[in-house]
């Protein structure tokens, strides 16, 4: 038996994965509070929440530079390694970037856990960053009462190629390349209550690179593109809205969910970060007065290592949903679910509806 086989990560952690960030209701102010970056190379900053930061270095080369780290969200240490990798690697990913290089990010509690879990932690994270065709070349370790892991990164994207979540247009409709709900499910299985066996999913999902999905929309192209994280579906969205002053209407029938998740959110399983998410969104967010309360909860839960979400020209949606399928993404059928409207300001989550859309 492997020195690590018998550990619980999520039980020295009080927060996991993406729900442990600070909610939007107070990082968002946060960031209204730090001087305005003046530098004419910043071609993306903190202005507009991005997942990343974009940098330019020439006519035809710009640095997409971006940070992500938590605690653990699942059990196996090599697990919240690849977990925490394939999240941060996310973020290049929804620039439209393609990675470079990166450094490791540890907290680590050495007297509460064998240095052999740190070196699963850490291998986990190497092999998901060659499945992503780059090492990591090194990194930084601190002590700390709780496990904390994740990477810095550097990628590279063409200044006139980068990929924001400010510019969706009227008309548009999104589409979604995982299924929400990881959030409910990790938290789950944290307090011993994953009864439907649904985990071992939620970390296929979570360990899955947003790389293919990525170079598919690249490929296509898109007006905005963002990855769903710890602010949930409609917390990203809710970027998306702010950034490029339209609205979205939201069909959530349409809206891909694990349905481990849809039964956990409605026995009042859901992490802080999820609730947290839900309060923020209040003043954001019409919801029908027939949806009920835990299918709202889901609509806001925390993800961790989450899909892409695309704000896609209406012509070429199908495009990109067929070539998705093609290439092995399999994305749910969520184009035609939220489509951009010309008000600005709020997002609508309607009740259910029996609409059909052409997506196939």
């Amino acid at each position: 038996m492997d020195a690590t086989d018998e550990i619980r990560l999520t039980k020295l952690a009080k927060r996991a994965g993406c729900a442990a960030k600070q909610p939007p209701g107070y990082l968002l102010p946060l960031l209204g509070m730090l001087p305005k970056v003046t530098d004419p190379r910043v071609l993306v900053g903190s202005a507009t929440a991005d997942d990343a930061a974009v940098y330019q270095l020439s006519d035809d080369l710009a640095l997409v530079l971006t940070t992500d780290f938590f605690t653990p969200v699942v059990d196996r240490p090599y697990d919240f390694g690849a977990i925490a990798a394939a999240n941060a690697l996310s973020d290049v990913y929804a620039m439209g970037g393609k990675p470079l290089t990166a450094l490791n990010i540890v907290g680590f509690p050495d007297a509460a856990l064998p240095v052999e879990a740190l070196a699963d932690i850490l291998r986990g994270a190497a092999d998901k960053a060659k499945d992503a065709g780059i090492d990591i070349v090194g990194g930084h370790t601190i002590r700390s009462d709780e496990p904390i892991f994740g990477l810095a990164v550097v990628g590279a994207v063409h200044p006139k190629k980068v990929l924001t979540n400010a510019g969706a247009k009227p008309g548009d409709l999104l589409v979604l390349t995982k299924p929400i709900g990881l959030g409910i499910i990790t938290t789950a299985a944290k307090n011993n209550e994953d009864r439907l066996a649904a985990i071992g999913r939620a970390i296929e999902l979570m360990t899955t690179l947003n790389r293919v999905a990525a170079e598919v929309i690249v490929e296509i192209g898109v007006n905005a593109l963002t990855d769903i994280t710890g602010f949930g579906l409609l917390g990203h969205l809710r970027n998306i809205t702010a950034g490029s002053h339209v609205a979205a209407r939201v069909w959530h029938d349409r809206v891909p969910v694990l349905a481990a998740a849809r039964e956990y959110v409605h026995a009042g399983i859901a992490p802080g970060g999820t609730h947290a998410n839900r309060k923020f969104l209040a003043d954001w967010v019409d919801f029908a007065p027939a949806l009920p309360d835990p299918e709202r909860l889901l609509l806001c839960d925390a993800q961790t290592s989450g899909g892409l979400l695309a704000s896609v020209p209406a012509d070429r949606a199908d495009m990109l949903c067929r070539e998705l399928f093609r290439r092995g993404v399999q994305p749910p059928p969520l184009s035609g679910a939220l489509k951009m409207d010309q008000r600005a300001g709020s997002l609508s989550s309607n009740r259910r509806r029996r609409e059909t859309f052409c997506f196939r």
